[in-house]
C-alpha cells in the first residue's frame, strides 16, 4: 500500500509538472526536475498515457496533456475568469446601459464567455454566450488581433458588410491604432445595425486575458459615443483584477 501511495504521489507530481509547463516536456527533463529514476519515470509516463492523462506530440518523445485533460483545465480556467469578471461586466453595463461581454481567443476566433444585459428594452442584442465570431469584423476580435501574435496573412478576411475590413494592410494599420488608444471599435462591420467597442483586460501579472466591452444597435451607439465609451470602459477596467 505504501509503495502504491508513493507511485501515485510521483505520478501526480509528473502530471502537475506537465500541466504547469507552457512547453512540451521530455522524460529526461522530468527525471532531472523531479528526481525520479528513468525506469520509474518510464513506467509512470506509460501509465499516465494509457489512462488518458498525458499524450505524446506526434511521434516524438515530447509529452503534453491529453485532449481530455486540456479541456478540463481550460474549462476550469474559463469558469474562474467568468467569476472574477462578473462584477466588471455588471459595472460596464451600468456605465453604458448596453449589453456587456467578455471574450477570449479560441479556435482562431473570439469566443463570448459571458454577457450581462439587465435592460428592459424590447430591442436587445441576442444571447451570445458560447458563440464564436470572426476576429476581423468586430471590436472584440480586433482587440485579440492587436494583443496576440497572429499572422494576419493566414486569416480569411470575409466581407460581411460594406464596412468590413478585408485588406490586410488596412487591418494592420487599425491594430496599431487600437494599441495606441487602448480600445477597438466595430462599426457595423459584421452585421448592419450592430456596433461594438472593446478594451483589453489583463490579470495581476499583466497577462492578456481577453476583450471586454459592449455591443448594441447603431441607432443608440453613434461613432462618437463608441469612442467615448471606449475611453470610459478602458478607465473602468484598469486595475479591475489587481
Amino acid at each position: 500500500m505504501q509503495s502504491q501511495n508513493k507511485s501515485l504521489s510521483k505520478g501526480l507530481m509528473i502530471l502537475k509538472k506537465v500541466m504547469l509547463s507552457k512547453e512540451p516536456l521530455t522524460a529526461n527533463h522530468l527525471c532531472q526536475s523531479l528526481d525520479i529514476d528513468k525506469s520509474t519515470m518510464s513506467r509512470l509516463i506509460t501509465t499516465l498515457v494509457s489512462e488518458g492523462f498525458l499524450d505524446y506530440v506526434d511521434n516524438s518523445k515530447e509529452i503534453i496533456l491529453s485532449d481530455l485533460m486540456r479541456k478540463i483545465v481550460e474549462q476550469d480556467s474559463r469558469e474562474k475568469i467568468i467569476q472574477k469578471t462578473q462584477k466588471l461586466l455588471d459595472d460596464i453595463f451600468y456605465l453604458t446601459e448596453e449589453a456587456s461581454y467578455l471574450g477570449i481567443y479560441d479556435n482562431n476566433s473570439v469566443l463570448y464567455l459571458n454577457q450581462v444585459d439587465k435592460s428592459n428594452r424590447v430591442l436587445k442584442t441576442r444571447n451570445a454566450i458560447g458563440l464564436h465570431a470572426p476576429l476581423h469584423s468586430n471590436a472584440f476580435g480586433k482587440v485579440i488581433l492587436a494583443l496576440k501574435k497572429i499572422d494576419l496573412t493566414k486569416l480569411t478576411l470575409k466581407k460581411y458588410t460594406t464596412n468590413t475590413i478585408t485588406n490586410t494592410q488596412k487591418l494592420s494599420e487599425e491594430l496599431i491604432l487600437i494599441k495606441e488608444r487602448g480600445y477597438a471599435i466595430g462599426n457595423e462591420e459584421h452585421e448592419y445595425g450592430l456596433c461594438s467597442v472593446a478594451v483589453p483586460l489583463f490579470n495581476a501579472r499583466g497577462e492578456f486575458i481577453g476583450p471586454v466591452g459592449i455591443s448594441g444597435i447603431s441607432i443608440r451607439l453613434s461613432l462618437e459615443s463608441l469612442h467615448e465609451f471606449g475611453q470610459r470602459i478602458l478607465a473602468l477596467t484598469q486595475n479591475s483584477l489587481r
